[in-house]
């Protein structure tokens, strides 16, 4: 492997390509590096300056959701913890501190990469006991952030589970996903495979600012009418809508007009949700970028995660008017199969940063 130049030794620190120097970044993320089970290397390299790969070889990957949860799928896979979308009020951020990662920085720059995902989860498909539920993928961090492009995980992770007779469902932020069209085309023809975007904003420059590592609005609406074109249906989750930044008519009206003529086949949209974690992230980014919204925020979400059952009913109202405007009104938006509730509003995941029920935490 041509990385192999580039492995890093945690005694070391994070080496630069040729010259031995430490990389800039925060100093705990090296003092993750033991308590990663399974940590094979850590890599660096100038391709994805500034990001961290720690591959490791995992037990399983199949994750089974606790039956008292109100997720709605049952079993999820996540090949790469952290993401290097950086999108700033990602709801995930928290679970990278169980690795001993901070929520921040980390989250963005140290991304845990599952190596040996497709062997193992065909393993575990090919036992007796597993009855071919379906499973969501893209429920914590983006299977097609820029590190797919590197490890290539999702074609074997989707002809897993295609062979198996498994049902699964993709959301992604990721143009990566063009790369497999041909291959969920065939995935499609064995099992149901439903596939949705996440794109909540048509402002380029906001979007630049606020998830910073993904495609532009103007590249996901291009995969949109591709997946279409190619006969695979496309659901959308425009999540988060950010108060004041893009909740207006003009904002909202542009995308979906922009979604209806990228030919998406349903769109699920909902407020911006600032769990702990998040909330801090999101908040220095907000005081950074635009510091007169930083007190209106403070009294609409107050010391919740939630924003006001106030606005949120405002905000649903223009949602729906939208939607009804734009042809979206008979849909629900991305969903997943075999769901324990109707509501696709409940369905959480880092690619889209919706708002999850009370008490649930991401799974990976």
């Amino acid at each position: 492997m041509r990385w192999d130049a580039q492995a890093l030794s945690p005694a070391r620190g994070l080496a630069s390509e040729n010259t031995g120097n430490t990389l800039p970044g925060p100093a705990p993320a090296m003092e993750a590096l033991l308590p990663l089970a399974g940590l094979v290397r850590s890599v660096s390299t100038p391709e994805f300056s500034g990001v961290t790969f720690h591959e490791v070889t995992a037990k399983s990957v199949l994750n089974n959701v606790p039956s008292g949860s109100a997720m709605p799928f049952e079993w999820t896979v996540n090949p790469y913890r952290g993401c290097s979308h950086a999108c700033v009020y990602c709801f995930a951020r928290k679970s990278h501190t169980y690795l001993e990662f901070d929520a921040g920085r980390d989250f963005d720059s140290q991304v845990v990469v599952k190596i040996n995902a497709a062997d193992v989860l065909r393993k575990e498909l090919a036992k007796p006991s597993w009855q071919r539920h379906q499973v969501a993928l893209g429920t914590n961090t983006d299977p097609y952030q820029r590190a797919e492009g590197r490890y290539a995980l999702m074609p074997g992770i989707i002809r897993a589970l295609a062979d198996s007779g498994t049902p699964f469902s993709i959301l992604t932020k990721g143009t990566l996903l063009a790369r497999d069209i041909p291959l969920l085309k065939h995935a499609a023809t064995q099992v149901p495979v439903d596939l949705g975007i996440s794109l909540a904003m048509t402002n380029e420059d906001l979007a630049e600012l606020i998830e910073p590592g993904t495609p532009s609005p103007r590249a996901r609406l291009k995969l949109i009418a591709r997946l279409r074109d190619a006969g695979l249906g496309c659901g959308v989750m425009a999540m988060p809508i950010l108060p004041w930044l893009t909740d207006s008519d003009a904002a909202l009206d542009a995308l979906f007009t922009e979604l209806a003529r990228a030919g998406a086949t349903g769109v699920t949209a909902g407020a911006l949700y600032l769990k702990p974690g998040t909330r801090e992230w999101y908040m220095s980014w907000l005081a950074a970028q635009h510091p007169e919204l930083v007190g209106k925020y403070r009294r609409l979400y107050g010391q919740g995660s939630y924003a006001s059952k106030e606005y949120r009913s405002w905000l649903a109202g223009r949602i729906s008017f939208f939607k009804a405007k734009h042809g979206f009104s008979g849909s629900s938006g991305f969903s997943h199969r075999n769901a324990r509730t109707t509501d696709p509003s409940a369905v959480p995941s880092e690619a889209n940063a919706a708002s999850p029920l009370p008490g649930q935490e991401p799974l990976f």
